[in-house]
């Protein structure tokens, strides 16, 4: 048989050149794998990440708390998690090597899910019911805020502790009047137990005076500082991971059942939309891309955190979200 000798050399050229390296990039997310979390593997799917250099796999959480100190310790070196305990936490520990550095809920989740048959339709109807707060709950952690910018009488309402597991269930049975939650997951695993919507009430903290941001994109700094390109090459496939399930939310939510094949498809497009809605595509966004902050509104939520909580330290935002390895602003709009 007789080879030319071109294509030879060609040959010999691609068996000699090197692959392109990949970079380990495990990823912790905040809750379990749901419609939220659909654009994240959309884009692992779309190739997203491994065109920027980055082997990821994902990992659910526990709460919106579980992954700072996962990512803080090195464990993971980026996450998802809420600012606001990230501020916190940074507080109590102010060397850790962590901090924010995309914006994914412009308007957070936090809420109280009631039900209207149990006498739940506004703030104030939780005074003299039993509020079920799981003590790890982003939204619980809030609720302080809540409260104080709706003027609760904290002390008429009985606050029980339960387990995210139970914490729908135990409202589907009527043992508690009210839960703190993420407004998309609490809504749809209640519906999920049978509860009609029409029975649900959504008092969405951020309709009421809460002026905080939510879930962010969290790394950790030393690893950040070591790969500035990779972090950026990151938030960038995360920000088309998230621009395409807003265009075509089934072929992320048909990435998402992948790894999930007992969710029902139907009611994680529909948590996936209600995050889009409520929570990713805020006028802000709209207007400025995915990812960013307001400095005058981050001075404010601090503001409203130093209502509630007694920091250690002066707290300073520039510690608690750092926008430099954020992609050019053209990568960050979603419509």
């Amino acid at each position: 048989m007789i080879f030319d000798k071109k294509m030879l050399a060609l040959a010999a050229s691609l068996l000699a050149s090197p692959a392109i390296a990949q970079t380990d990039m495990p990823f912790a997310l905040d809750w379990k794998f749901e419609g939220p979390a659909a654009p994240y593997f959309h884009a692992l799917d779309a190739g997203y990440f491994a065109d920027a250099g980055l082997t990821v796999t994902i990992s659910e959480g526990a709460g919106s708390l579980d992954a700072i100190p996962k990512v803080a310790t090195g464990a993971f070196p980026v996450g998802f998690a809420d600012i606001n305990s990230l501020m916190r936490f940074l507080d109590q520990n102010p060397d850790a090597p962590v901090t924010a550095v995309m914006m994914v809920y412009d308007k957070p989740p936090f809420a109280v899910v009631g039900r209207k048959s149990l006498g739940v339709e506004a703030p104030s109807d939780l005074e003299g019911k039993v509020l079920g707060a799981p003590p790890p709950d982003g939204a619980w952690a809030q609720f302080p805020i809540f409260a104080a910018e709706t003027g609760l009488d904290v002390d008429a309402i009985t606050v029980e502790p339960v387990g995210f597991p139970t914490r729908e269930p135990m409202l589907a049975e009527g043992n508690v009047a009210a839960i703190t939650g993420f407004s998309f997951s609490s809504t749809l695993n209640l519906k999920r137990l049978g509860i009609p919507e029409d029975d649900i009430s959504v008092l969405l903290m951020a309709d009421y005076g809460v002026d905080l941001y939510g879930n962010a994109i969290i790394v950790n700094t030393d690893f950040a500082a070591a790969n500035p390109e990779l972090v950026t090459g990151f938030l960038a496939a995360v920000a088309k991971g998230w621009k395409d399930a807003i265009a075509t939310p089934d072929a992320a939510i048909a990435a998402l059942i992948e790894r999930n094949p007992a969710a029902d498809a139907a009611l994680e497009t529909e948590r996936l939309q209600m995050a889009i809605d409520a929570n990713v595509l805020t006028d802000y966004v709209m207007a400025n891309g995915m990812g960013g902050i307001d400095a005058a509104r981050m001075a404010s939520a601090i503001e409203q955190t130093k209502s509630v909580y007694e920091f250690v330290n002066e707290p300073d935002a520039s510690l608690y979200f750092d926008g430099s390895y954020l992609p050019t602003a053209d990568m960050l709009m979603l419509q």
